[in-house]
């Protein structure tokens, strides 16, 4: 790989912790002041003490951040400025000639831990279920003020200029044609950058489909606190599939605190830099469904994520100290999460049942008039690439072959 100047070279890169940075966290972690025992029987107040005093044993105890450490220096990194900021990512190419260059983008409180499940079925699939036609060049970019990208200084670091930048990123990589995924702030991306027709992009998968109509987005936005009673003013003629969607986005929008603190008052959020535990619980807490497929690791439940594979993601956000710089891109965003973009490249979408909501198809195809692919999936929730990765390869390879 090369660049046309220093400012836009792609410099390796790799993970080094310091034996300090690590001393400091666990003294944290084991001098957390607790608050007093939630007073309901269940998580409906947020993570339980019992939940996070499991997670703060075995984070103090037990965990070995060291070998995601290890793990993430076995795929190339990489650092390389974009319109003025550092933006740090692994590319890793596939021995097989004709694989097609992917960039994955992750979200919020996601990072390139959450991806790294994907590459080798993606980069190597006759190792892993599938052919030498299913290849990938896989390239992940963390995201400004995420992990060891850099943290913006100055406003203007929305989604719609991330978009951009993973464009100019796959075009520096020699790629002239290739597809993007996305979940989360991921797929606000992908669809962006669909919209956008940055160059070379020739299609895009997302795992939550920007699709709702902007009758019921607007209506919905204005009932973040149930104040406008939505459910009760949907328009006529829906299906029992979209009025379903519409009781999974009522729910969703009445369980984001997190996302109205941050894009709000991002700055206050001091202790996120302060205390472990406090970023651990908040990183936890995404929404309901989600805090119990990720929190459930520390019960004992054998399924989908482990205690590693949350803590490896926890960690990595406190080394970097980038709770508070991640959460900005809630104050940056000037897009609806769930609305429709204007994409008119091809789109592959999966819905997986655990997700904010299920986009219902004919939703998809009206805010996507190329869509080649559209699949429900029987397991999985809003962290597909994290929790249930097989079922997101299997996805991406069959919904990206019509672009190939």
């Amino acid at each position: 790989m090369s660049a046309t100047s220093d400012a836009t070279a792609v410099r390796p890169f790799r993970v080094e912790t310091s034996e300090a940075d690590l001393k400091d966290m666990h003294a944290r972690i084991m001098h957390t002041r607790w608050p007093e025992k939630e007073t309901v029987p269940d998580d409906t107040q947020g993570p339980t003490l019992a939940t996070m005093q499991a997670l703060a044993h075995y984070w103090a105890h037990d965990y070995d951040w060291y070998q995601c450490e290890e793990r993430l220096n076995s795929y190339p990194g990489y650092l390389t400025e974009i319109d003025g900021l550092d933006f740090h990512f692994l590319h890793i190419r596939s021995k097989h000639e004709n694989a097609m260059p992917i960039v994955i983008c992750h979200g919020w409180p996601g990072s390139i831990i959450e991806q790294m499940k994907l590459i080798e079925p993606l980069t190597d699939p006759t190792a892993h279920g599938g052919t030498a036609e299913d290849a990938f060049h896989v390239v992940i970019p963390s995201m400004p003020g995420y992990g060891y990208s850099g943290k913006p200084t100055q406003p203007g670091w929305g989604p719609d200029r991330i978009a951009r930048a993973y464009g100019e990123l796959m075009n520096r990589l020699g790629y002239d044609r290739y597809v993007a995924q996305g979940g989360d702030w991921g797929a606000i991306v992908v669809d962006l950058m669909g919209a956008q027709e940055v160059p070379g992009l020739v299609g895009i998968h997302t795992n939550m489909a920007g699709v709702v109509p902007a009758e019921i987005d607007n209506l919905f936005q204005r009932n973040v606190i149930g104040a406008a009673d939505a459910l009760h003013h949907l328009p006529a003629g829906l299906s029992d599939e979209e009025r379903a969607a519409c009781e999974q986005l009522d729910f969703t929008w009445k369980h984001v605190a997190y996302a109205l603190q941050m894009g709000s008052r991002p700055q206050t959020l001091t202790g996120l830099a302060d205390s472990p535990v406090f970023l651990a619980a908040w990183l936890l807490d995404h929404d309901p469904r989600s805090m119990a497929l990720i929190s459930r690791s520390f019960a004992g439940v054998p399924e989908g994520l482990t205690r590693d594979d949350v803590l490896d993601n926890v960690t990595h956000f406190w080394l970097t100290n980038s709770g508070a710089s991640a959460g900005r891109i809630y104050a940056e965003n000037k897009y609806s999460f769930f609305g429709v973009k204007g994409v008119r490249l091809p789109v592959a979408v999966s819905v997986f049942p655990d997700e904010l909501y299920q986009a219902p198809r004919s939703w998809a195809e009206q805010a996507y008039p190329n869509l080649v692919h559209y699949n429900k999936l029987p397991k999985g929730g809003h962290f597909a690439a994290w929790e249930q990765p097989g079922y997101l390869v299997d996805e991406i390879r069959t919904g990206l072959r019509p672009v190939r």
